[in-house]
């Protein structure tokens, strides 16, 4: 994949109703530039796949995008081999898949590791601060140890791509710190049909429930998105108590070896499906 084909993945994109810029593309490329592959017919961009790498940790493969008009061909499966091939050396592959999804990644020796739920709501007056509420607008100079407190939670360095979503979405930055030490952030992301909120790295759900609601509750009427996880029901409920309903379920699989887990018990919402 090339910047030229930002089109044509943009096309595919809203195709299948996903909510991508073309500002998340220029970062795969950019993480990745050539880790990245289109599938053309007749000149013509009708698949991608993407790939990051996270240091010598594990791998990602995101964006497995086919035309509708060309699927049930193999054609996704080839893409998900072309990964395999550019992430060879890998010792650990990671990725979402879909339910459906889930049945090919299991012919393909990926594993569960636990479960997502993608939540979506139009932010309402539901969602307040209270006055014990101890969130603030993230600045750059917490950012060295928001990367310190995620490196350990997500399980790899992503610093990058935190820095790209902080540019991109300053309003969406938000951290709690406790005695010098951070306790729990999050950050954000504009998409197409919805505002993207995480990651929500936390130490506990009272501190991932601050920071979604100081965020959220200066954005009334705006349609956003949430891939939560799905380990703690009482945070499934306040979510829905606040509005959220589920759209759709995921599940975050893996293939080879997981050394490097993280610790997902902390991480209350991940960046999304295509990044990890």
């Amino acid at each position: 994949m090339l910047p030229a084909d930002i089109a044509a993945g943009l096309e595919l994109c809203r195709a299948s109703r996903w909510n991508q810029l073309s500002r998340d593309w220029e970062c795969f490329l950019k993480l990745s530039p050539a880790g990245c592959r289109v599938a053309v017919k007749d000149d013509r961009v009708i698949g991608t796949v993407a790939t990051v790498r996270y240091q010598d940790r594990f791998s990602w493969i995101g964006m497995v995008l086919v035309d509708p008009a060309e699927r049930r061909q193999g054609i996704g499966t080839q893409l998900l081999l072309e990964a395999f091939d550019i992430l060879s050396d890998q010792a650990t592959i990671r990725l979402d898949a879909t339910p459906a999804g889930r049945e090919v990644y299991l012919k393909l020796d990926f594993v569960d590791e636990y479960r997502l739920s993608r939540m979506e709501t139009v932010v309402s007056d539901h969602i307040a601060r209270d006055e014990n509420d101890a969130a603030r607008p993230m600045a750059e100079s917490d950012l060295p140890v928001v990367f310190e407190m995620d490196r350990q939670v997500f399980g790899a360095d992503r610093r990058v791509m935190l820095e790209w979503m902080l540019a991109g979405a300053p309003e969406y930055g938000w951290v709690i710190t406790r005695d010098g030490e951070v306790a729990g952030y999050t950050f954000g992301r504009h998409g197409f049909k919805f505002e993207h909120l995480g990651p929500v790295v936390a130490e506990d759900r009272e501190v991932a429930r601050q920071l979604v609601s100081a965020c959220l509750s200066r954005q009334p009427g705006r349609p956003f998105i949430l891939d939560a996880s799905r380990s703690d029901p009482e945070w499934t409920r306040w979510l829905e108590s606040v509005g959220f309903k589920e759209q759709r379920p995921f599940i975050r699989m893996f293939r080879g070896e997981n050394r490097y887990p993280g610790l997902p018990e902390k991480q209350f919402a991940i960046l999304g499906p295509e990044f990890g």
